[in-house]
């Protein structure tokens, strides 16, 4: 599929994942190109990041009206709200009900799980739970950062940080860390899997080359059944794409449709 040729959209009630694209990709297009190059790759819905293109209430209600006319979904207002810094969350919700987003991506402090003392995890819980009551109060979900330099960056302390808040509306998101392994990266999925809410899709290898999503053809493919088997509902996003090209998101996604079904 090349860019500017319109598909017809799967029917994504026949999976348990709903594959996306992180806005956060095409930092350099703008939101109605976005828009635009998400449905003509066939994808069903939109990460919009508050790094680039949500900045303010119009430009959440540009990409809500943008999303909605392409006929995708608004899976999540990716913000860069540090849990543990106790700062105004009350904008990011604000943003994220104009958007229409059901859920809000947050990050879990600012120092990886080795590095932290009891002190600052317990802060993290805390600015959590705080933040758990306001988005709750919009029925919003939140969703951690799968990250290094932050208390998510192994299945252990994300499943302890989990249950440390222990809020229904409170999960995460899972990626590969930089540098693991095929089965290694598989097997932390694995045990944050209950927990996870969304994937973020990229394939570096080996350590931070951006390869094609199909370059780590084996990996993806084991994610995508791990995910299914589970039976529950999780949005496969791409993150990254080569060269941050616009026709990458095309190839990409149309690897990304094919694992999401099932299909080889």
């Amino acid at each position: 599929m090349t860019l500017g040729q319109q598909t017809e959209l799967p029917d994504w009630n026949r999976s348990a994942l709903t594959p996306g694209l992180c806005s956060v990709t095409l930092r350099n297009s703008s939101i109605a190109d976005v828009a635009r190059i998400a449905a003509e790759a066939g994808l069903a819905g939109i990460e919009w990041g508050t790094d680039v293109h949500i900045r303010d209430g119009a430009s959440a209600d540009e990409a809500r009206e943008a999303t909605l006319a392409a006929g995708l979904e608004i899976l999540s207002l990716g913000s860069y709200y540090r849990a543990g810094s106790f700062t105004d969350f009350e904008a990011a919700v604000e943003l994220a009900v104009r958007l229409g987003a059901p859920r809000v991506r947050i990050w879990a402090g600012e120092l990886g799980s080795a590095e932290s003392d009891g002190g600052l995890r317990a802060e993290v819980v805390r600015d959590t739970l705080r933040i758990a009551d306001i988005a709750g109060r919009q029925g919003l979900d939140l969703a951690f950062e799968y990250h290094g330099g932050t208390f998510t960056d192994t299945p252990e302390s994300t499943i302890q940080l989990l249950r440390d808040v222990g809020r229904d509306n409170v999960g995460t998101y899972w990626q590969p860390a930089v540098g693991l392994s095929d089965q290694a990266a598989l097997a932390s999925l694995r045990k944050v899997l209950p927990f996870v809410s969304g994937v973020h899709c990229f394939s570096w290898w080996p350590q931070q080359e951006r390869l094609p999503l199909s370059g780590r053809k084996q990996l993806w493919q084991s994610v995508a059944d791990a995910v299914r088997e589970s039976g529950r509902p999780v949005d496969m996003m791409l993150e990254f794409v080569a060269e941050d090209l616009a026709e990458n998101v095309s190839h990409d996604a149309d690897f990304l449709n094919h694992i999401a079904l099932g299909e080889d």
